[in-house]
């Protein structure tokens, strides 16, 4: 199924990843559940091989590989720790704001800092009091002058105590059309982060409480127009947020039924691996059936988003499946392994504690459920899938008339994101050699057979 919608590219990329995973991520995993401390070393170490900026344009220094690329690097990394798989998806959402509302010059300050790792972004919507319920949000910023004062407390911010600069979302006005998007960096004065309340799993990944206390920002960090903020955070969760956590929810799903078919070949019973019995067999059918089909729904939505189709409801269902199947097969994997699943060295408690983290995000289940009943029932909400793909179309294919002279349109589609699937991309690309750096290190070149990583 993977030859279906990826490439050579894909797998090389996903060699990559697996490889630096296996080496830098592994060894940390044990010391980020026992202690639960957000690990800014390892989060830097990943940021640093350009992973975070696989949508980001190669005109602001990121890889432009495409959904479908960013879902394998969250998706391997997640088979590892969801923890850092996490960190990686919560950056995503960051970019998609800035790509998609964010000003010329904006793109330029942020996204090659972005791309190249020296900044992480975050996006800030929920409160407290609202919850799920953006069109219930308090937090407000007031217009003085040539500046906003920025009054709000956002929880469950992704990325809180490691980025570097926050998407907020807060009221300028009453009503749908009165919230607004802006940029905050970490260390602007008015901004306070709130210490970490524990929490069941994704340890070493923080999502906490950011306050912003009579803030003062300039107008120029407003993202698009006043009255785009609920644009802003809709179509960052559903571009960003439903397809990145799906890609955390396969990496668990898949951890999961490795190690539930190594158990089950070591584990012994009356001179015989217990993988021998039938109903054994049985349940690791119904896991590798639901595994198939978790990966088939994720890699198909995303492949249809770096196609520029219409994809809103494929990316719900995506999320929808993965996770709920994600957490399924970890129960069938405690009952496949007893009591002994329990103890930590098994992880498949940690699977399942970090399987339930992504279930919320971006819509739960039922929301999911409730969008494709209004598919169903043919109800038009319009497709940000669809709207974003031609104005990303639109700016590069003015950007490539300006600087290159004009040999067709297969010409132009090679060189605009979203155009093509990446599994389509130029096939003139170099192969190169890619050797995971340490937690440490750091390493710039070209990795993936020709996308930038570092």
């Amino acid at each position: 199924m993977h030859q279906v919608f990826t490439s050579d590219r894909h797998d090389a990329l996903r060699e990559e990843v697996r490889a630096f995973a296996d080496q830098a991520v592994r060894p940390r995993v044990a010391r980020m559940e026992d202690t639960r401390d957000v690990d800014h070393e390892l989060s830097a170490a990943i940021a640093r091989r350009g992973w975070i900026g696989a949508t980001i344009p190669r005109e602001y220094g990121g890889m432009e590989a495409g959904h479908l690329a960013k879902t394998i690097i969250i998706e391997e990394l997640s088979r590892i720790s969801a923890a850092m798989g996490a960190m990686v998806q919560a950056s995503q959402l960051g970019v998609a704001k800035i790509l998609h509302f964010g000003t010329e010059a904006q793109r330029r300050h942020w996204l090659p800092a972005i791309a190249d790792g020296r900044c992480l972004p975050t996006i800030a919507v929920t409160e407290p009091e609202s919850g799920g319920h953006v069109l219930g949000m308090s937090g407000t910023a007031v217009r003085d002058g040539d500046h906003y004062i920025l009054n709000a407390r956002k929880v469950f911010v992704g990325n809180s105590h490691v980025g570097h600069v926050h998407g907020v979302v807060v009221r300028t006005g009453p009503g749908s059309k009165g919230l607004s998007a802006f940029l905050v960096e970490y260390d602007r004065p008015g901004v306070r982060l709130e210490p970490l309340e524990p929490t069941m799993g994704l340890h070493g990944f923080s999502f906490g409480e950011i306050v912003l206390e009579d803030c003062r920002i300039p107008v120029e960090n407003r993202l698009g127009e006043e009255g785009q903020g609920l644009d802003v955070a809709y179509s960052s969760s559903i571009l960003y947020g439903r397809p990145n956590l799906t890609a955390v929810a396969l990496g668990i799903h898949q951890a999961i039924v490795e190690d539930t078919v190594e158990y089950c070949r070591q584990r012994r019973l009356y001179d015989a691996p217990i993988s021998e019995i039938s109903s054994i067999k049985v349940r690791l059918g119904d896991m590798q059936s639901r595994l198939m089909t978790a990966r088939l729904a994720a890699y198909h939505a995303v492949y249809m988003l770096d196609q520029g189709l219409p994809c809103d409801t494929e990316l719900m269902n995506a999320k929808l499946i993965n996770v709920e199947y994600a957490i399924e097969s970890a129960r069938s994997a405690m009952d496949v392994i007893g009591a002994r699943s329990l103890q930590t060295r098994y992880r498949i408690e940690r699977y399942l504690r970090d399987a339930y983290h992504v279930l919320a995000p971006a819509g739960t289940a039922d929301i999911q459920r409730l969008r494709l009943a209004e598919a169903a029932l043919s109800v038009e909400r319009g497709q940000w899938s669809q709207r974003f793909a031609q104005e990303v179309r639109g700016r590069a294919t003015e950007r490539i008339a300006e600087r290159v002279p004009d040999h067709g349109p297969d010409h132009v589609s090679e060189r605009v994101p979203g155009v093509r699937a990446a599994a389509q991309a130029a096939a003139a690309v170099r192969t190169a050699a890619v050797e995971p750096e340490t937690a440490g290190g750091s390493r710039r070149g070209r990795g993936a057979l020709g996308w930038r990583s570092r």
